[in-house]
């Protein structure tokens, strides 16, 4: 049966629900697989007969292999997966993939979804409560709201930087109720990811209420979110050209996802990590250098993130070389002057709008083909719906961007949040009050 380790100490070998149901170890370790099986040729050779739902069933029975019996991983997939994944095809080698079909707009559903779905299996025969705690720079947290809201035994804490998400998506944070708790930190994104780091390595809260993390750190995020990086091949593996995928990044478990599907057989020629300013990874990857630094506020939100916490999968993944990392990946960033203008060129030469997040990797598959031109697969994933940047979308582009109904609907509620300063105190001392 696949184990799971610590990349603070491969020592540490836990099952697939403590994996899950933890998120981190007890010192801040990320969990990775004790091996990443390859699919078989089969697979491959039918895959584009498949649906997503199967290729999700096929790449899941195979990488967590005998840790749920198998009817049981089929309907966690079914429930989970139950929205559209459209390949938008924008030129003859350049496509979006379209991530953001699900009930809040955001590819983060395809996470928030199957992990709590999975949690729900976990915890039908335990008692205790269980507390998530999710950092969010936007998309995260409507999606595991929405995803376990009324979940039973299950409560969300939903912290958020003050200030620095856009509207809808506050909207959609903080609107909720029941389980689902927002705070409204008065900060930055990495402060919000501190605090529940901090929460995650003090012994004396674990040892009174039961914690878990839906940030891309849980591994439960990162399964599911390589189902689709064999969904868009399926869609174009007739035209037999070199695989590209740019994947806007920020706490980089979405390009994780995508090592994690090459390292299981998929074909990908390379990927790219497009960034905004908060560029410290694709520096890594010209340099050799990891610098962490304090975020900076951009117009591509969802990516302002200045200490990525996959950094240390992907080290993991590359045996901590980074002549092999940069071989594989090619990272670039961008600033929000370039954002705008590429959001105003996609418009003007396809008639597609797009967010400033598709925006920076639809750049960064630009970047890619100016340094390694040729004929390629070029997929750039679009990741959260225009409408959740409506006001920046119309200001940059010129265009009304329809309000899909299920948003239009949170718009016109409450907010409610609970305004938090960045100390780990305060939000101790709120943690242990709802005990």
């Amino acid at each position: 049966m696949i184990q799971f380790y610590s990349t603070q100490d491969k020592n540490i070998r836990v099952s697939l629900k403590e994996a899950v149901l933890t998120g981190l170890d007890e010192n801040g370790g990320l969990f990775m697989p004790d091996r990443i099986p390859l699919l078989p040729d089969a697979f491959f050779n039918r895959i584009e007969s498949l649906s997503l739902r199967e290729i999700s069933f096929e790449v899941g029975k195979t990488f967590l292999q005998d840790a749920l019996p198998l009817h049981d991983l089929k309907e966690i997939i079914d429930k989970a997966m139950n929205f559209e994944v459209p390949l938008i095809a924008l030129s003859s080698d350049i496509y979006s993939l379209e991530l953001f079909h699900g009930p809040t707009l955001s590819f983060k559903d395809f996470g928030a979804r199957f992990m709590a779905q999975l949690m729900r299996y976990f915890l039908q025969d335990q008692e205790q409560t269980m507390h998530i705690l999710v950092a969010t720079s936007g998309d995260t947290g409507s999606a595991v709201a929405q995803a376990f809201l009324d979940a039973p035994r299950i409560r969300v804490w939903i912290l958020y930087p003050k200030g620095k998400v856009s509207w809808s998506q506050e909207q959609q944070l903080t609107t909720l109720g029941h389980n689902v708790t927002a705070l409204e930190v008065d900060g930055t994104f990495d402060d919000c990811q501190r605090l529940v780091k901090q929460a995650f390595s003090d012994h004396h809260l674990r040892e009174k209420m039961t914690l878990s993390s839906a940030n891309s750190i849980n591994i439960a995020r990162l399964i599911p979110q390589s189902f689709y990086y064999f969904h868009a091949y399926a869609q174009l593996k007739e035209k037999n050209a070199p695989l590209v995928f740019s994947v806007p990044s920020g706490n980089f478990g979405h390009l994780t996802a995508g090592l994690l599907a090459k390292k299981m057989g998929l074909p990908i020629a390379h990927m790219v990590a497009a960034t905004n300013i908060n560029d410290i990874v694709p520096k890594y990857l010209h340099t050799g250098i990891f610098q962490p630094l304090p975020s900076k506020h951009t117009l591509s939100n969802a990516m302002d993130v200045g200490n990525p916490s996959n950094f240390a999968r992907l080290l993991d993944l590359y045996e901590h070389e980074w002549t092999k990392m940069s071989r594989d990946i090619f990272g670039v960033g961008f600033t929000d002057t370039e954002t705008k203008s590429a959001m105003q060129d996609v418009f003007a030469k396809y008639g597609y709008l797009s967010d400033p997040h598709g925006a920076v990797a639809y750049l960064g598959l630009q970047s890619f083909l100016a340094k390694h031109p040729g004929k390629i697969n070029g997929i750039f994933l679009e990741t959260a719906h225009p409408a959740k940047f409506a006001d920046d979308v119309e200001a940059i582009t010129g265009q009304q961007v329809p309000i899909p109904a299920r948003l239009q609907e949170v718009l016109s509620k409450e907010k409610r949040s609970i305004i938090l300063k960045p100390d780990y105190d305060d939000l101790r001392s709120l943690l242990l009050s709802s005990t």
